[in-house]
């Protein structure tokens, strides 16, 4: 069961249309919708529909429309986030592949306008789940489907590739987390990731205020600059009082990162039947990028492709090359099909 929703939450950002992201320019009519008050909606909710979409645990996942042809010859592309994103940091990709693919994005449970009710779980199989849900809804783009992920979210295709191999044409995985049995002590509970977490600033005067943050040190001063509004703009959502709050909250993600040994996609590689592209930027500490080697050789149809230049947030940093990436890996799966 699903219902539609219009994403009208007022912030009190003072974006002008001379001031949009590049990603958005040419489309200011869809972009922003003006209110009766000064204030405008938030460039990543405006104007934009999302569906709900009912999971397990009592959880609702948005579904959200990038944009594209809706024929059904034309191939759909379904993105999924890392821990601590959503699904609406996948807009400057997605506009450049919107001219000839389907593009449709979710925000996994807890993440984004997605719902976490008290006692819902968020082990990476429920994140599956969510996946699982979006597949049967009758909300998804009704042509040959392929799933793009980053780091949690590949894993949680992988999750459901293996649950329902006949959902996808073919995988393209930005540093999935699929942690191999020998690297598994490294992330099982506790570990960097989740401390930085749950000690993350959840609270801003502002949108521009968070933004400035961020783009000011590390890890997000890595995004492109397009990316990184988009991430900023989906993310949080406003206060009574005018300041605006993270939508993923510390604890939520700091938990998600605890699960990431006890995922179960390793056990599932080898079954995968469909083509796998796994991209792997370049090493860095804690990085699934360490065992990018070992997710691809256990692949069946498992390919590797290097990209040293880029970090572990690849698709936010260089939207263009990846989207490129994306393209000539649909286009050769489509041709290899036909």
């Amino acid at each position: 069961m699903t219902r539609s929703v219009l994403a009208e939450e007022r912030v009190s950002a003072s974006f002008r249309p001379d001031g949009l992201p590049a990603y958005l320019a040419g489309n200011v009519g869809s972009a922003l919708r003006f209110c009766a008050q000064p204030d405008i909606l938030s460039l990543a909710m405006a104007g934009r529909a999302h569906e709900l979409i009912e999971s397990g645990d009592g959880v609702r996942i948005a579904l959200h429309d990038l944009g594209g042809p809706s024929d059904a010859a034309t191939p759909a592309l379904l993105f999924s986030h890392a821990t601590g994103l959503h699904g609406r940091v996948w807009e400057p990709m997605a506009s450049l592949l919107s001219d000839r693919y389907r593009c449709v994005s979710l925000d996994l449970r807890g993440h984004g306008l997605s719902e976490l009710p008290p006692g819902a779980g968020v082990a990476w199989s429920r994140m599956a789940d969510d996946v699982l849900a979006v597949l049967g809804s009758d909300h998804l783009p009704v042509g040959p489907l392929h799933g793009i992920g980053h780091s949690m979210g590949g894993a949680a295709l992988v999750l459901a590739a293996a649950a329902r191999p006949d959902a996808f044409r073919s995988l393209w995985l930005y540093e999935p987390v699929i942690v191999p049995p020998a690297d598994r002590p490294l992330f099982d509970g506790d570990n960097p990731m989740s401390e930085a977490a749950s000690r993350r600033r959840d609270e801003f005067d502002s949108l521009d205020q968070a933004y400035e943050n961020y783009r000011s040190k590390p890890p997000l001063d890595q995004l492109h600059p397009d990316a990184l509004r988009a991430y900023v703009d989906g993310g949080f959502a406003p206060t009574p009082d005018g300041s605006v709050t993270l939508r993923c909250r510390p604890s939520t993600e700091a938990e998600v990162f605890r699960r990431a040994a006890t995922s179960g996609a390793w056990a599932t590689v080898d079954s995968l039947g469909l083509p796998v592209a796994i991209v792997v930027g370049r090493p860095e500490p804690m990085s699934p990028a360490a065992f990018a080697p070992a997710i691809a050789a256990a692949l069946p149809r498992g390919t590797l492709m290097e990209r040293p230049r880029l970090g572990h947030f690849g698709p936010l940093e260089d939207p263009e090359a990846m989207a490129a990436d994306v393209a000539d890996w649909v286009e050769g799966c489509s041709s290899r099909a036909g």
